[in-house]
């Protein structure tokens, strides 16, 4: 395939798994519960901390997060006592447990109190090209609270190789401006030509068999090479291939 061929298919693709019906068994289904924007952000970002692992898993207990914060994460996170935390410490997901959990909270706390919003913290470090050094800004602010030195393996670091797949694809649901319903594109201090691909096992196998990804690891690099293929076929709005990388990769073993 050449490449307006590539673009064709992934376009078509982008078009056909960017709607309604991806909602339902996605982690996006989560922040999806709530109008208000500050719990979309909270539930968001929590929902994409724990995407690993099986699906039906993975929204299981997001649900069970949302549950034990009365589902109404943005009033428990301002307004939390203790008694309303020690709800939490049962909490597991794969790695992440209720000590993270937690933890999270009180981070997430700190961030609207003192930094105005996570949204405040990607626009203040992001690059214009790339929000990938505002990843790494944004996890020292929220750790930057005494904290569990374990914890922090559930925020990913580019600058450390990472691919950050959950942080870029909490971001596209942020940022990204989507006509279809899906994304949210609330944060709109920020635009989707700086978001990046959330590159995992599926989309990079894809992306590989397009020849669009050469990199055999999925991590920066790989990243920020794929990016600069997405961004040929749309500068504008890069992400939306990750419907169709994913869909492709997921749904249709492409």
């Amino acid at each position: 395939m050449d490449i307006s061929e590539i673009k064709d298919l992934l376009d078509f693709k982008s078009d056909f798994y960017n709607n309604l019906t991806f909602i339902e068994s996605d982690p996006i289904s989560i922040p999806h519960q709530y109008d208000r924007r500050e719990d979309i952000e909270i539930s968001g970002l929590l929902a994409s901390i724990i995407s690993w692992g099986n699906r039906k898993s993975i929204i299981a207990n997001s649900n069970k997060m949302m549950s034990l914060m009365g589902n109404a994460p943005f009033d428990f996170v301002m307004s939390h006592k203790q008694k309303d935390l020690n709800r939490l410490s049962n909490f597991v997901h794969r790695t992440f447990n209720g000590n993270d959990l937690i933890y999270f909270v009180k981070a997430l706390k700190n961030i609207y109190v003192h930094y105005q919003g996570p949204e405040a913290v990607f626009k203040k470090n992001a690059s214009p090209d790339s929000l990938q050094s505002a990843i790494v800004a944004f996890k020292e602010a929220m750790f930057s609270l005494p904290h569990e030195s374990r914890t922090r393996k559930h925020l990913p670091d580019p600058l450390r190789g990472s691919a950050a797949k959950r942080m870029n694809m909490f971001l596209r649901w942020m940022v990204r401006k989507d006509n279809k319903g899906v994304d949210f594109g609330i944060w709109t201090s920020l635009s989707p030509s700086q978001l990046s691909c959330p590159l995992d096992v599926h989309s990079g196998r894809v992306a590989r068999k397009l020849g669009l990804l050469d990199r055999k690891q999925s991590d920066a690099k790989a990243v920020a090479e794929i990016d600069k293929a997405l961004r040929a076929l749309d500068p504008a709005d890069p992400v939306k291939y990750d419907f169709a990388l994913f869909g492709l990769g997921v749904f249709e073993k492409f």
